[in-house]
């Protein structure tokens, strides 16, 4: 290919921002997009992100703020997954939220999928308010199917009240950390889920693990072979660490009715 004809790398950043109206009602007062960041609100309080271009590819620098004012209530989406591709260099996805006293913030995205020979980095950096409540699920698929995943190291990092509440990175594409029984194993996607709900109590069945953490808030963590499996995990996960009974979803032999 002509150098001339060569793809630049995108750099795009999106953002949502709350208010609180005269009457208690949540309006999104900001909504700014740059393709492939695109943003539709569908909802009162409901925004979907949209994807109008490729991507990410090899070298794109993306990034998505949210800013909630107080006692106001956002639920983020997204109407399909994203393919993440390879191309000149490693690609960043950074996400920055800011949740303000007393609001509610819901993410929870399709999941991202690793193309084999992508490159990339999915950072958060998530800083709540004391009282906050968030709930954060992140999926991710080890390539399209036959395929060998892509690279890619997540890092997600959250602030309560400007004290560390949880710290997390990890890395998918690493032969030597893939196979291994101890990291993945058979496994073909993995999710978690950040709730600052608090469990009572950690819990655990197959490929789904509940655990509070130290300073409040509870990390629901999962393995599957296929991201139907994983998101039926997670659910699973999510509705222990906020009801507590775990003896719902799971039949007696620790599996998922309906899925194996």
């Amino acid at each position: 290919m002509p150098a001339e004809a060569a793809r630049r790398a995108m750099s795009a950043r999106a953002a949502v921002a709350t208010a609180l109206a005269a009457d208690g009602r949540t309006v999104v007062r900001r909504l700014a997009s740059a393709p492939p960041l695109t943003l539709r609100q569908t909802g009162p309080c409901t925004v979907h992100l949209v994807s109008t271009a490729a991507g990410p590819l090899g070298g794109d620098r993306l990034a998505l703020e949210l800013d909630l004012a107080p006692r106001t209530t956002l639920e983020l989406g997204s109407v399909a997954s994203t393919l993440v591709l390879p191309g000149d260099g490693e690609s960043e996805m950074l996400v920055t939220a800011r949740v303000g006293a007393g609001a509610t913030l819901r993410f929870s995205p399709e999941p991202t999928v690793l193309a084999t020979g992508c490159r990339h980095r999915l950072l958060v950096r998530l800083d709540l308010e004391a009282d906050a409540s968030v709930f954060w699920r992140e999926e991710i698929v080890f390539g399209r199917y036959g395929e060998e995943p892509g690279r890619c190291h997540a890092r997600f990092d959250a602030t309560r009240a400007g004290h560390p509440l949880l710290r997390q990175e990890f890395t998918v594409g690493d032969p030597a950390l893939d196979s291994s029984p101890a990291v993945y194993g058979a496994a073909r996607c993995v999710g978690n889920t950040f709730l600052t709900a608090l469990a009572k109590g950690p819990a655990v069945a197959a490929g789904v693990a509940v655990l509070p953490l130290a300073d409040g808030g509870t990390l629901v963590s999962a393995l599957a072979a296929d991201a139907v499996e994983l998101r039926a995990r997670l659910e699973w996960g999510e509705r222990t660490a906020v009801d507590g009974d775990d003896s719902v979803a799971y039949g007696g032999d620790g599996r998922v009715p309906g899925l194996q």
